[in-house]
C-alpha cells in the first residue's frame, strides 16, 4: 500500500469513526469509490491551507483551483488525486471573519494545542475539548468555528457520485429518508454548490460528546453528500464540477498573507 493510500485509508476510518451510521450504510457496496473527501482546517499557523496544501502535494495530489467564499469567510482548495481516487476539498476557516469575542476564543483554544512537526489532519483534535458556554459562542459566530473547536481539522463529510454508484439521486435519497437521514435545505451546505451538479447533503445522526466541564451534549458532527452531474457537464468529474465557477481566484492566493477579500 503506497503513503498516499494509507493516508486515504486513515481520513476514511477516521470519518467512520466519527459517522458510524455512514459506516452502517448497506445502500451501495462497502468498497465504492468515494468522489471527495471534504476536510475543514482553520487560517491558524500550522493548521492553515497552506501548510496542509504542500503534505497533500507530496503525496501526489495536484492543487486544481482555489475558491474565495467572503460571505462564508471561507477559502477553499479543490485537490485531484494522483489516480481515479477521491478529490480532496480543503477549507479553511478565515478566522478574521469572526468578530473579536469568538475570534479571541478560538484562537486561545487552537493556542493551547500543540503540533510537533509537519501537523496531520484527522489524527485527532490537536487542543483540548472547550467548554459548552464557548462551543455555543463559537456556533453563534460561526458553525465551522464551533465544529473545529471540538473536532479538530479533520474530514467534514464525504460525497458519493450517483452515477459511480449505478443508481439515480432520487433513488438514494428515497433509501436514506427512509434510514432516518433527512436533507438539509441547499444552503444548509457548508459551501456553495454549482448548478451544474445536484448536490444533496445530510447531516448524520448526532452522538453526544463530553465537553471541558464534563457535561454531555449531543450535537451534529458532519455529514454525507450525493451528487449527480447534470446532463451535457462533459466528461469531468462531479467534483472538478461542484463550486461554483463565480467563486474561483483569479490569481492564486495564499492564506498565510490574504483573506478571502483579495482573493
Amino acid at each position: 500500500m503506497s503513503e498516499q493510500e494509507r493516508f486515504v485509508q486513515q481520513l476514511w476510518l477516521d470519518y467512520i469513526h466519527h459517522h458510524p451510521d455512514v459506516g452502517a450504510l448497506r445502500l451501495w457496496p462497502v468498497d465504492a469509490p468515494l468522489e471527495f473527501f471534504s476536510l475543514v482546517t482553520v487560517s491558524q499557523s500550522p493548521w492553515n491551507m497552506d501548510s496542509m496544501t504542500a503534505q497533500f502535494i507530496d503525496l501526489g495530489y495536484t492543487d486544481v483551483e482555489r475558491y474565495a467564499m467572503a460571505d462564508r469567510g471561507l477559502l477553499v482548495t479543490l485537490l485531484a488525486p494522483p489516480n481515479d481516487g477521491a478529490y480532496l476539498i480543503l477549507i479553511e476557516l478565515q478566522t478574521t471573519r469572526l468578530s473579536r469575542a469568538p475570534r479571541d476564543a478560538l484562537i486561545s483554544l487552537i493556542g493551547q494545542g500543540s503540533a510537533t512537526g509537519a501537523p496531520a489532519i484527522g489524527a485527532g483534535r490537536p487542543w483540548p475539548m472547550p467548554d459548552w458556554r464557548t462551543y455555543e459562542l463559537l456556533m453563534s459566530a460561526h458553525p465551522l468555528a464551533a465544529w473545529l473547536a471540538i473536532m479538530g481539522p479533520r474530514v467534514h463529510h464525504v460525497g458519493f457520485d450517483c452515477e459511480r454508484l449505478g443508481s439515480p439521486v432520487a433513488q438514494l435519497h428515497a433509501s436514506l429518508s427512509d434510514l432516518g437521514l433527512c436533507q438539509t435545505k441547499s444552503d444548509a451546505s457548508i459551501f456553495p454548490v454549482s448548478a451544474l451538479v445536484e448536490h444533496r447533503y445530510y447531516p448524520t445522526c448526532s452522538r453526544r460528546l463530553a465537553f471541558a466541564d464534563g457535561d454531555e451534549h449531543r450535537v451534529c458532527l458532519g455529514g454525507l453528500s450525493l451528487v449527480q452531474k447534470q446532463l451535457d457537464t462533459g466528461p469531468e468529474r462531479s467534483a472538478a464540477l461542484l463550486l461554483p465557477h463565480h467563486t474561483r481566484c483569479e490569481v492564486s492566493c495564499h492564506s498565510s498573507s490574504k483573506d478571502s477579500s483579495n482573493c
